[in-house]
């Protein structure tokens, strides 16, 4: 797409405390602190420019408040994979990794790439997202102890552990709570949990961390969905040579959530038991048809949301 000369494009390398900021085509580079009171500054500074694309870098979460706050401003933001960023940056033959370095090749991304912005999240999507990631933190913290408790018999490592245990699961019944209650006051959210829940294999775990991690689910054909959980696979051929399909990049934290889905599915939900059959029988590896029953899961599921309708009995009916 052809850009007017006037057109400003921005990159920011986020970190933890800090946000490096480069402007294009003025080759200005500022920095604020990764803070709201930083960013509001960041805002008031970029909102005079004609900015026409933004980029950042997903860095762990550090980058979420500062897109939320960007995109509320009205300014077009991108977030994109690191490994995305560093193979561009590589493109450029630019090697060296400072903070700096990485905010002008964002700048520079952003005016090469087929920009699509993100879609506007509200402190409340923002909000939602922290609760689930933090609920999915304890159940890890859990499973590790748990693990340990099987390997103790000391009596003063026990009571420690199952101390230790207790607590988590009450911090987890008490996130588990804060965030159904997050949901019931939003009203889509609420219908979006109610039409995912109806699919057999689908719970509430799975439906929460769907609505706060995707959601663009419902919004976007079966393609770029699939593409965007990671579960499209890419072709790798060369001339002749015609290489195995395969699956990268995308969302982790929605693979699994719909991996847990996918197993509890296989054995309640006779669309995807009957897939999942299908393709055994073909001689397709126990992996290759689980991750098949996921994009077709997962495409079930963005029909449902994008025609506001519950699982019936009829999964022929089903489709995208």
């Amino acid at each position: 797409m052809a850009t007017e000369s006037s057109d400003v494009f921005v990159g920011i390398d986020v970190s933890k405390h800090r946000l490096d900021v480069h402007v294009l085509p003025a080759a200005t580079a500022f920095a604020f602190d990764n803070t709201l009171e930083g960013i509001a500054q960041l805002i008031e500074r970029l909102k005079p420019m004609n900015v026409y694309r933004l980029v950042v870098e997903a860095t762990g979460g550090y980058q979420r408040r500062v897109a939320v706050e960007l995109t509320a401003a009205g300014i077009p933001v991108m977030t994109v994979n690191p490994r995305q960023a560093r193979d561009f940056a590589r493109s450029l033959g630019k090697l060296a990794k400072t903070d700096k370095i990485d905010a002008a090749v964002l700048a520079e991304f952003a005016r090469a790439i087929r920009f699509r912005a993100d879609p506007e999240s509200s402190q409340a999507q923002l909000q939602l997202q922290e609760r689930v990631v933090r609920r999915r933190q304890l159940t890890e913290m859990l499973v590790r102890e748990t693990n340990r408790l099987h390997l103790a018999w000391d009596k003063v490592a026990l009571k420690s552990l199952r101390v230790i245990i207790k607590a988590l699961e009450k911090q987890r019944d008490e996130l588990d709570a804060r965030i159904a209650e997050l949901i019931k006051s939003d009203d889509d959210w609420n219908n979006k949990l109610q039409l995912l829940q109806s699919v057999p294999g689908v719970g509430a775990n799975t439906a929460q961390q769907l609505i706060a991690e995707m959601p663009e689910l419902g919004k976007l054909n079966r393609q770029r969905v699939a593409a965007l959980a990671g579960l499209a696979p890419f072709n790798r051929d060369s001339g002749l040579m015609r290489g195995r399909r395969s699956i990268f990049g995308g969302r982790a934290t929605v693979r699994s959530a719909l991996y847990m889905a996918t197993v509890a599915s296989i054995k309640w939900n006779e669309l995807i038991r009957s897939s999942y059959r299908r393709l055994k029988a073909a001689g397709k590896p126990s992996k290759v048809a689980l991750v098949a029953c996921m994009r077709k899961l997962l495409i079930v599921l963005n029909t449902l949301i994008r025609e506001n309708r519950k699982w019936i009995d009829e999964p022929h009916r089903t489709h995208a």
